[in-house]
């Protein structure tokens, strides 16, 4: 608002600062439209190679003032949404101020701020559409003065669309987009199915492993263990349970690093297994072209060398055939993702959509002082919109944001624990 001692300047000066304006708009939405599209980033932090970090409570962005701006957005992010939930976020998450946090939050939200360039295209279209349609077709001053358009020629007309168009592809674009999110959540419950399989099936196994050890007796046999439980060896029985309870740890941690980024995970994977298996194990693991194979073959062996009858084995043995069939799924889900001619074709549906939209949304928003309301509806519109297809997205490949280093540490602790007892026959 430009104002002179204290009043309003007069109509010729408001005239001219508001043609400056003007103009000062198209330019800058032009130049703006065509930089959103760029496929080029300058990103100085974008090669900085981050740690490993394990799975923990925290939620959001990076608490770390030191940590690089790559960490807030984008693919930096990703490890920030592994979030386990104990009864105090469940309690927080059904909170009667989530809308009021939520709302409060809105301009920290890694999902937002990844649509930030295609958000900004949008705006740019409108704001082209609301300063040229201005120019050419008359406007209103800040005293309420109708003014002649700035540009008068014949050429030089409105510009806009009939909103019956955007009215009728509305439906078939909700559609594009359920299908979308629903296929990326189905592929993420799936993957955590798997995970909680492997968490319910390695407790199976090391509990069957520690009650049968030294059995030799057949399953739903009446001979009693008694006598074969005094043989049994209290050093020897708890060195092979705890390769049983080792093994399991070492196939599903490197099932965790086969599923994650190299550069994320490799380091803190070979730290680990050499600090808890021997030297010769952690290197045939290790050095092995599918290490999770090479781990759930050293756990058939481990399993092979207890003492107990070869039926009471074979009902080990179903347990890793389930983890055979979860690591396989996860491969599945890894290597194949949602047909990229769907994803390709909701997306550049959604992008042509939304950059038209304010071809048609002019005239609807004639009640605001010359239509510029449309210029935060078309960016609310776009940042929700585009806020659903990059959920998609996000949710597509579900590694990286499952807390699987959680799980395996979870796993770890338990099976130790498990084997610590004593067993069948050797608790009186």
């Amino acid at each position: 608002l430009a104002l002179y001692g204290g009043q309003i300047l007069p109509s010729f000066h408001s005239t001219m600062i508001f043609r400056f304006t003007a103009a000062a708009f198209v330019l800058a939405a032009t130049t703006s439209t065509c930089a959103a599209f760029s496929t080029t980033l300058s990103n100085p932090h974008a090669a900085t190679k981050q740690p490993s970090i394990s799975s923990s409570l925290y939620m959001g962005p990076p608490s770390d003032p030191s940590a690089p701006i790559s960490d807030l957005f984008g693919e930096g992010s990703r490890k920030y949404r592994r979030t386990v939930y104990t009864h105090n976020e469940w309690v927080k998450h059904r909170s009667s101020d989530r809308f009021v946090n939520n709302i409060s939050t809105l301009i920290y939200s890694g999902i937002y701020k990844n649509v930030g360039k295609e958000v900004f295209a949008t705006t740019s279209v409108a704001v082209f559409v609301w300063a040229w349609n201005v120019l050419v077709g008359g406007y209103e001053d800040f005293s309420g003065v109708m003014h002649d358009p700035l540009i008068a020629s014949k050429w030089a007309t409105e510009i806009g669309l009939p909103l019956t168009i955007f009215t009728t592809l509305s439906p078939s674009l909700g559609l594009l987009l359920v299908f979308r999110t629903n296929a990326s959540y189905n592929r993420w419950d799936e993957a955590r199915k798997f995970w909680g399989l492997n968490i319910n099936h390695t407790r199976d196994l090391n509990r069957m492993a520690t009650a049968w050890y030294g059995n030799d007796s057949s399953p739903g046999s009446a001979s009693a263990p008694k006598q074969i439980a005094k043989a049994i060896d209290p050093e020897e029985r708890e060195y092979l349970l705890g390769q049983v309870s080792l093994f399991t740890w070492a196939f599903v941690r490197s099932m965790k690093r086969h599923l994650s980024p190299p550069d994320e995970d490799e380091e803190d994977y070979i730290a680990e297994l050499k600090s808890r298996l021997s030297p010769e194990q952690a290197e045939a693991i290790i050095s092995a072209v599918h290490r999770p194979n090479r781990a759930l073959y050293d756990l058939s062996v481990a399993i092979e060398k207890l003492p107990m009858h070869f039926l009471r084995k074979d009902e080990l043995n179903k347990n890793l055939s389930i983890f055979e069939d979860t690591l396989g799924g996860s491969e599945r889900l890894l290597s194949s993702p949602v047909p990229l001619f769907y994803s390709r074709h909701t997306a550049r549906f959604l992008s042509t959509w939304l950059l038209l939209l304010p071809f048609a949304m002019y005239e609807p928003f004639k009640g605001s002082w010359n239509n510029v309301m449309e210029i935060p509806a078309i960016a609310l519109a776009s940042l929700f919109l585009f806020g659903i297809e990059e959920l998609a997205t996000q949710l597509e490949e579900p590694f990286t944001i499952l807390p699987m280093q959680g799980f395996c540490d979870k796993i770890g602790a338990n099976c130790d624990e498990i084997v610590g007892w004593r067993g069948q026959g050797l608790d009186e």
